[in-house]
Order: C-alpha cells, then structure tokens, then sequence
C-alpha cells in the first residue's frame, strides 16, 4: 500500500485531466483554423487552455500594423492576463490550426487555484518559464541577426527545446507570420527560408507543412 501511496504522489500531475473535471465554470470550445477565439479590446473574463492545436496570439498597433507575439500549443494557457483585474484583451487570439480548447471562467480558475495547491505550484511554474521564455525572445530580438531569429522560432515551434521527442514536422504556417514573429520582412523570410532548404535544414516546398532538422541549430551556435 505504501508503494501505491508514493507512486501515486510522484505522479505527474496532469492539468487537462484536472480541469476537465471541475464542476460548471468550464466548457470545451472547437475552433477552426484560422477563426478568432477573442479579439483585442474584448472583455477578459476566462482563462484558456489548449487541449489540440496551436493558437496565435497577436497585437495590431493604432496605426493598424499587425505583429505575432507567441504561437501557443497543446498544454499552453492564454488569457491569463484577466486574473490580475485586467478588463480587456491587450491581443487577439486565433486558431492556427483546428483547436480543442477549454474555457475557464475568471471566477472559476481563481477559485479553483485557491483551493487545489498542484495545479496553482504547475500554473506558477508555467508562467515563470514563459516569462523566461520572452525574456530570451527579447535579447534575441535586441542582439541576433534574422536569421538566427528565424532558426531559433522554428526549433521553438518544433519543440526542440521541451522535454521529449521533436514534433519535427511544423503545420503550414505562412512567411507572414513568421516574420512578424522575427521582426523582419516577408521577402527576408523567403530568403533564409530558400537558404535553409538548400543546406539540408530543413524541408520547405512553400506550401504545406515544413520538416525541421536539428541540424538547423548550427545556424544559432555559428557566431
């Protein structure tokens, strides 16, 4: 019995499973590809959580110029922002790709992390290292060529920083994006992109979804 008791508390705890079970305040919502889950300037009133698929977050300027922020997947919390009282969206979110995600009311999420300490220890933890994460984006953006940036963001959407084994092939994704997401024009994209190909980096044919190597991590290590 002690051996179960201990195998059960060093199991990983698993927040999809958790939060698939509270009582009301939640729903599970499917989104196409490419349709809005909120829209900048919409009230913030729930946390989501992607249960499939990947969801872009983006901000567009006064002026109207748009620019990518982070590209989220499956396990990935967003809208946070609404349990620190903010009242409004600061960005968009759309489904990249046909999503599964799971709605938490503000009310629901807080009360819940009140009271269960293993998914408040998970759900501080992830936001530490997100917070890392665009700390890294930052001195990226201020000191690596595009280049670079462009390597590190597609290793990144590959999982080849998370723990396990690579998601090597990347869903159709367009040079727009990324280069919103780099901080450099759409031609430059295209550019590294044809660059990449012809190293044998990664398998690219403009189209459809493209294969990452882990090769492509020369292009980050050679100063």
């Amino acid at each position: 019995m002690a051996r179960v008791a201990t195998a059960k508390k060093r199991r990983r705890f698993d927040p999809k499973t958790f939060l698939s079970i509270i009582n009301g305040g939640r729903k599970i919502v499917a989104f196409p590809k490419k349709q809005p889950i909120f829209a900048q300037g919409n009230p913030s009133d729930a946390i989501f959580y992607i249960q499939k698929g990947k969801v872009k977050l983006s901000v567009v300027s006064k002026t109207g110029k748009e620019a990518t922020l982070s590209i989220l997947t499956e396990g990935d919390f967003f809208g946070e922002a609404c349990l620190t009282g903010q009242p409004f969206r600061l960005c968009s979110a759309e489904a990249l790709t046909d999503c599964s995600v799971m709605r938490v009311e503000k009310k629901t999420m807080i009360k819940v992390l009140h009271a269960e300490h293993e998914l408040s220890d998970m759900f501080v933890a992830y936001l530490l290292i997100r917070n890392i994460r665009y700390e890294e984006d930052l001195v990226d953006q201020l000191f690596n060529s595009s280049e670079k940036r462009l390597a590190r963001m597609l290793l990144m959407l590959a999982h080849f920083c998370k723990e396990g084994a690579p998601e090597i092939v990347i869903p159709k994704i367009s040079q727009q994006t990324l280069a919103e997401m780099v901080g450099t024009t759409r031609p430059r994209i295209s550019f590294f992109m044809s660059r990449f190909k012809k190293l044998g980096f990664i398998n690219y044919d403009g189209g459809s979804a493209l294969q990452v190597h882990g090769s492509l991590l020369n292009v980050i290590l050679h100063d």
